[in-house]
């Protein structure tokens, strides 16, 4: 839908909300992505907050470019830290009228809640290998691989 929007064959909004932590969804062309368990190829600053892009080694010592600590860490969130940009996605979530899920397990939480939180008003689709896990959540469900199951989805949508 991404590549349509682009060439004016679909006006929707479209946000990704992704719990990876890598860049595939920008390299594959998305525009509009939240990491919520961060990115990998950024730090966080614990002193300043600041979250500059990083693609070199962040060692103990390493500054902040903006304040200059040597408090750097990794910008993903640990086991037991609470998810980033959960406003974002919350509004996103109250505002939406499409909701699709794509390859994923549907059991990490906040995440996993989600379609529970849209399915009243939003149309709510889950694409994935198997059936989801909670199948009356879903309006509907294709399962096979993303490769054949998301273009035939994104067909259909840019069809009407």
């Amino acid at each position: 839908l991404e590549r349509a929007a682009r060439d004016g064959q679909w006006a929707g909004d479209i946000l990704v909300v992704t719990q990876n932590i890598d860049d595939l969804h920008e390299r594959a062309g998305s525009r509009d992505v939240v990491h919520m368990h961060g990115e990998v190829r950024r730090v966080r600053c614990i002193s300043c907050g600041a979250t500059p892009g990083w693609d070199d080694d962040c060692l103990p010592h390493t500054p902040c470019p903006r304040c200059g600590a040597a408090s750097l860490r990794p910008d993903i969130v640990w086991f037991g830290e609470m998810p980033l940009h959960m406003e974002r996605i919350q509004a996103a979530l109250a505002a939406c009228d499409l909701f699709v899920t794509i390859g994923t397990s549907g059991t990490v939480y906040p995440a996993a809640g989600f379609v529970a939180q849209v399915c009243a008003h939003a149309d709510t689709l889950d694409i994935n290998l198997r059936p989801p896990a909670e199948p009356g959540l879903f309006d509907r469900s294709m399962v096979g691989p993303a490769s054949r199951t998301v273009p035939c989805w994104v067909a259909e949508v840019l069809a009407g």
